[in-house]
């Protein structure tokens, strides 16, 4: 086995998605299953259990991929401590959603690129609630993502700004939003919610407190599909106040003043401890502020 199959296997292991990996590796599907056939032939045990609709490890594919990880680890320390020119190498990947990258990124990758240029920074987006689980599957070295109510034992968090949660309604609300007594009849006006994620379980404890049961129009993943469904009249939205800062429809919708506010969002950088050994997850980090703001 060589590194470049450990890498493939471990992609795997996060994606449990043949074409997924083999697409974002830049290898044939074919190749892909070949890789794996080889592995599991040197290893003479069963990496992955595959049917027609899921793939799943084994057990010895969960043993073999906490091995993988320790190899690549040390690998990559290798590779730096090899080059003692103080030049710091290799790859770094991320995960965000689409609002991070244009909020949050930009001054963060400056400062890092200026300092380690010779770093490979992969960039995978996608919904905001997955951050977290990118990071346990190994798919991710650091994602941007909102400190949860339970951050995992596993897992640190560097906060780098606070965002409120916002009610949004389309800009003629008249037609969407319901009224009894001066205030949202919340049984009539339809809502739209995150399919999941934080904002979705915060929402969920909001209602639960004013013991109302809403009337939920449609469950969607990632703020930016709420957004569009709100600005089209469907319903009432609920999304961090910085996805609307960045949206191209924040003109389409308005914000609605709803008392007691939700709970604001912490967002900020996270990753594995185990990752905060890699050099390069290590610069990163510092590059994206100051200490921690919470740890386990």
């Amino acid at each position: 086995m060589n590194i470049r199959d450990l890498k493939l296997f471990k992609h795997l292991t996060g994606t449990l998605h043949f074409g997924q990996t083999s697409q974002a590796c830049n290898i044939t599907p074919s190749g892909l299953t070949r890789t794996i056939q080889r592995l599991e032939n040197e290893l003479g045990k069963k990496l992955f259990t595959r049917n027609q609709r899921t793939v799943t490890l084994t057990g010895s594919g969960r043993i073999f991929a906490s091995y993988a990880d320790e190899v690549l680890q040390s690998w990559n320390k290798l590779q730096n401590d090899l080059n003692r020119d103080g030049i710091l190498r290799g790859e770094l990947t991320l995960y965000c959603s689409v609002t991070a990258i244009l909020s949050i990124l930009p001054s963060i990758l400056e400062r890092f690129r200026n300092t380690h240029p010779r770093v490979h920074i992969n960039l995978q987006t996608g919904d905001a609630a997955m951050a977290l689980g990118r990071l346990e599957s190994g798919e991710a070295d650091i994602s941007i993502a909102a400190l949860p109510d339970d951050l995992p034992a596993s897992l640190t968090f560097k906060k780098i700004i606070e965002t409120p949660l916002i009610f949004i309604a389309p800009k003629d609300a008249g037609k969407t939003v319901a009224y009894r007594n001066g205030s949202i009849d919340w049984q009539k006006t339809p809502l739209i919610l995150a399919e999941r994620g934080l904002s979705r379980s915060r929402t969920e404890a909001w209602f639960r407190k004013k013991r109302v049961v809403p009337n939920v129009y449609s469950q969607v993943a990632g703020n930016e599909a709420i957004i569009t469904l709100v600005s089209m009249g469907c319903g009432v939205g609920i999304i961090p106040e910085l996805v609307l800062l960045k949206s191209p429809m924040k003109e389409e919708v308005k914000i609605l003043q709803i008392s007691p506010a939700l709970q604001t969002f912490s967002v900020g950088v996270c990753t594995t401890i185990k990752n905060m050994h890699n050099p390069i997850v290590s610069e990163f980090w510092h590059n994206a502020g100051n200490e921690p703001e919470h740890e386990t």
